[in-house]
């Protein structure tokens, strides 16, 4: 089992940088592949970008460039740094797990899931 905690969301300006971070309890969490999912409303969940137990990492062409993920084991927590944020990021962005191979394809397949925060921003 794994529990996973986000926190960092908000509320910033297009332009501005956010970050955000998942701090995660349980076991064998550097064994597994991690990643951020958000939904807008209205949309479907979207696949943001993803880190697995070795670090490769896969990002949605939308973000590319701008969000980087990463996490560091040794406090069990992940993060996605967030920068030149636009209005269309606004969403719930939830944090991921799951024991097996995951991509930002994955959102019907993660096992564990945080509750979500919040990312609100404005033109």
């Amino acid at each position: 089992q794994v529990q996973l905690v986000e926190s960092g969301g908000g509320s910033v300006q297009a332009g501005g940088s956010l970050r955000l971070s998942c701090a995660a309890s349980g076991n064998s969490y550097s064994s597994y592949c991690m990643g951020w999912f958000r939904q807008a409303a209205g949309k479907e969940r979207e696949g943001v970008a993803t880190i697995d137990d070795i670090g490769r990492t896969t990002y949605a062409d939308s973000v590319k460039g701008r969000f980087t993920i990463s996490k560091d084991n040794a406090k069990n927590t992940l993060y996605l740094q967030m920068n030149s944020l636009k209005p269309e990021d606004t969403a719930m962005y939830y944090c991921a797990a799951d024991s097996a191979p995951c991509s930002i394809y994955s959102r019907n397949g993660m096992s564990y899931w945080g509750k979500g925060l919040l990312v609100t921003i404005s033109s």
